[in-house]
């Protein structure tokens, strides 16, 4: 089958790979859809992944297809089935999965792959993360659901309300993804991002105000105070920067609540006024991953209209193509999602 392997830093091929050999408890899916994603760039840039991926490996985590083959010891799936898999599933036996924090899980098993023709998905995604598609939902609409379930979980831990004021700061597919939820929960919403390709999707998506930001990542106080929105209830990190971070977090009213969901480069700290954080009363957390609780959510939200691939893929590649898109994409192409097609 043709797939793509990561080879190291930014080597990425395309190649005739032999399909693995399924085993007990796995599922083979023949992959219909597969996204680019923010997590897949970095992982290009660097050449690795710690817990992901170690190359060479195939590339790819958003994907939604067919069951092509079933393993033995597989009861609940038939060959034809119309799927989307999550890219891992906890153990459900560690202390965090006991804690009800199974996005912690100290024993996840990943699963990436889906830049290739079908992918084998571990026995562990089988019984727990991969999802059953309506007849009509697209497939690439359900491959959105792994980062949507990141969304949703961090939306959840934030808790936002109805009538709040939110910030959303960075308007990649992240950011886009929280203003389509905040918007369903019914916020009032701002959103900052650059260029007006961006700002223009999250206008669309439901936010009040589009703050361009362009060049102004230390300054970002400035730049939302000037649009005359806020004060706001809540702030939303969506970039990752230690310096948006901490510009982020200034933004949010007495009382209110941050989330740092943006991951920020390692060995990076920030630092933050230790009066303003006490006498203000601000809330800072950080959420990370999913949970199965959470897949299931965003799988719901997808099918039932509130967030759709055609409010974020906004382009098309053959899998042949795949290395030059992710070039550009290092050298800052500003698409949102890109749909490969890995049944050329």
């Amino acid at each position: 089958m043709k797939a793509a392997v990561l080879h190291g830093k930014e080597d990425l091929r395309v190649e005739d790979v032999a399909e693995p050999l399924l085993h007990s408890g796995q599922v083979r899916l023949c992959i219909q859809a597969a996204l680019t994603c923010g997590t897949d760039l970095k992982v290009f840039r660097r050449g690795y992944h710690a817990a992901m991926i170690k190359p060479p490996a195939i590339f790819g985590h958003e994907m939604a297809g067919v069951v092509g083959e079933v393993g033995a010891g597989v009861a609940d799936w038939r060959v034809g089935d119309r799927v989307v898999v999550a890219n891992s599933a906890p153990c459900g036996t560690c202390f965090f999965c006991h804690a009800g924090q199974p996005n912690l899980c100290d024993g996840l098993t990943f699963l990436n792959g889906a830049y290739a023709e079908s992918a084998v998905v571990p026995d562990q995604v089988v019984r727990t993360n991969m999802l059953r598609l309506q007849p009509a939902t697209p497939f690439a609409d359900a491959a959105l659901t792994e980062p949507l379930a990141c969304v949703v979980l961090a939306v959840e831990e934030t808790g936002l309300r109805h009538g709040e004021r939110l910030l959303v700061v960075g308007t990649g597919p992240i950011g886009l993804m929280f203003i389509a939820l905040a918007r369903q929960i019914g916020c009032e919403v701002t959103a900052v991002g650059r260029g007006e390709h961006r700002l223009a999707a999250a206008r669309r998506l439901g936010a009040a105000a589009a703050v361009d930001a362009s060049g102004r990542e230390t300054d970002l106080a400035k730049a939302v105070k000037a649009s005359g929105t806020g004060p706001f209830d809540a702030v939303i990190e969506a970039v990752g920067k230690p310096e948006v971070w901490e510009s982020s977090a200034r933004l949010v009213r007495k009382g209110g609540r941050v989330n740092f969901f943006g991951g920020c480069p390692a060995g990076t700290s920030v630092r933050f006024e230790t009066g303003w954080l006490h006498y203000s009363s601000v809330r800072l957390l950080a959420s990370y991953h999913h949970t199965p609780q959470t897949v299931r959510r965003a799988l719901d939200f997808i099918e039932r209209g509130v967030v759709r691939a055609a409010d974020f893929v906004d382009g098309e590649c053959p899998l042949s193509e795949l290395p030059a898109l992710f070039k550009r994409m290092a050298r800052g192409n500003r698409a949102i999602k890109t749909l490969i097609r890995v049944q050329e």
